[in-house]
């Protein structure tokens, strides 16, 4: 999938845990943990608004797009 989540790269940054934040935002640790290891196919803004105002970043410090690698082309 082009879109990486960095959740834990943050969390590392303020030494903090997956659990500290699940409680602070109000969701369950198994819904952050699903957006944290890319699994999850949305996220709503009210959640990534929460998740941004407590660790104190941007949206683009959490999610990244990366594109796809092009196919190799064959060797002739």
């Amino acid at each position: 999938m082009p879109i990486i989540v960095n959740v834990d790269v943050v969390l590392a940054q303020r030494k903090m845990k997956l659990k500290e934040l699940a409680q602070a935002i109000g969701i369950t640790i198994q819904n952050l943990s699903v957006l944290k290891t890319g699994k999850a196919r949305a996220i709503r803004f009210s959640t990534l608004e929460a998740i941004c105002e407590y660790l104190d970043c941007q949206p683009g410090d959490i999610l990244e797009y990366k594109p796809p690698e092009p196919p190799e082309k064959p060797a002739t």
